[in-house]
């Protein structure tokens, strides 16, 4: 669990005003001077994270936030990192000192409850206080998730706040969805067509790639794993029809071209699209992608970090093939990581990868944030099956029968 990827552990953000103890609080969880503690307010400046597996919680990152109280200039510029942090929250701890809730809190309550994010309410410092004088009452008008406590004195406080989290763990953390189990059953067997490219890291297989394989394996289906250049004789060698191949979004065309019709194919992006974000949404978005007109703009978003490289899928491969789509001279804008533009408005479509180094919660802000500024959404690859005309087939594997996307 140790090696557990960040996207699928739980998010835990802990948020509250300047001196409220956060940082004393992560590291007391932590067991470990993850952040700085001292009685100068605003020393968190930037976000703080510590991957860690947190039992019986399970593999976990806390996220150490600044103050939402700062103030001037470097304040301000603070306080919106610390906003951005909202987006891949799956539990928010607010923690505020013994004179209860103000104007922060109560804010930062309205954003997690618009955002369906459960919050725990960590009333600190109560050995500084006479706790007679604490108005329960008035946090309890949010949350009756509370846990009075010194963050600095306490022996029960890691308790008190794992068993709080437990109660209020999002159910698809505890029961995560299966990337194939619902279209699979035991004893399928899936071909898997893995190119070996510039982009693969040498001597490994991609995250999204080595997920699918034990998924397949947890479903008791059997997995061939072949590049495309192998993908006909694989075919050719099974004494029974594949239930399904999943190849790489960049060897669609290819691998289309050489599986027969009657075998369902789809595309380990379309697979994340599905469990990370919303395929509905997705596939309409593709279809705006012939509304695109001379001038506009594409924002396309990647979860990870990399130095691009030769034929880089976000910065030629995909824009190449929307240029061929269209005709159109379409101006392409990049976005790594967790950024994500604020305003949104300019943009005439956006275009997400997999998503494998994401949390499902950070993509779905984002399709909430997309639609509040009405601008169409989609993925790597589903935008690439549309452009190739073959996105029908590659989504077909997820349809019902009435014509719903599930």
């Amino acid at each position: 669990m140790i090696k557990t990827p960040r996207a699928n552990r739980l998010h835990i953000g802990i948020y509250g005003r300047r001196n409220a103890g956060k940082s004393t609080i992560i590291n007391r969880l932590t067991n470990q001077e993850i952040s700085i503690v001292s009685p100068v307010a605003g020393t968190t400046t930037d976000a703080v994270e510590k991957a860690m597996e947190f039992l019986p919680v399970g593999p976990v990152v806390f996220i150490d936030t600044a103050g939402i109280d700062d103030t001037g200039e470097l304040g301000e510029k603070r306080i919106k990192k610390t906003e951005k942090i909202f987006d891949r929250t799956d539990i928010a701890l607010i923690v505020c000192d013994f004179q209860g809730w103000c104007e922060y809190e109560k804010k930062l309550f309205e954003e997690f409850k618009k955002r369906n994010i459960p919050v725990v309410a960590i009333v600190n410092k109560i050995d500084l206080n006479n706790i007679s004088d604490f108005n329960r009452q008035e946090i309890e008008k949010y949350t009756k998730n509370i846990i009075l406590t010194s963050a600095k004195t306490d022996k029960n406080l890691v308790h008190n706040i794992k068993k709080s989290l437990i109660e209020n763990i999002p159910d698809d953390f505890i029961n995560p969805p299966s990337i194939l189990g619902d279209i699979i059953k035991p004893k399928d067997t899936v071909i898997l067509v893995v190119p070996v490219d510039k982009e693969a890291p040498k001597g490994r297989l991609i995250l999204p790639q080595v997920q699918c394989i034990r998924d397949i394996l947890d479903n008791n289906c059997k997995a061939f794993v072949v590049k495309e250049t192998e993908l006909a004789d694989a075919i050719l060698e099974l004494k029974t029809q594949p239930k399904l191949v999943v190849t790489d979004s960049q060897a669609f065309k290819e691998v289309d071209a050489t599986v027969p019709e009657e075998i369902p194919l789809t595309s380990f992006s379309i697979l994340f699209a599905r469990i990370k974000g919303d395929l509905t949404e997705f596939y309409k978005g593709a279809e705006s992608i012939d509304t695109l007109k001379d001038g506009d703009k594409v924002l396309i978003c990647e979860s990870c970090t990399h130095h691009p490289i030769e034929d880089d899928i976000a910065r030629v491969k995909i824009p190449r093939l929307i240029k061929l789509k269209t005709k159109k001279e379409i101006e392409f804008v990049h976005h790594s990581g967790h950024d994500f533009p604020q305003d949104l408005k300019e943009y005439r479509l956006i275009i997400h990868c997999g998503a494998c180094m994401t949390n499902r919660r950070e993509i779905l802000s984002r399709i909430m944030k997309a639609k509040d500024a009405n601008v169409p959404l989609t993925n790597y690859g589903i935008a690439i099956a549309y452009c190739l005309g073959i996105l029908k087939r590659a989504i077909a594997p997820f349809v019902h029968g009435e014509g719903d996307i599930y």
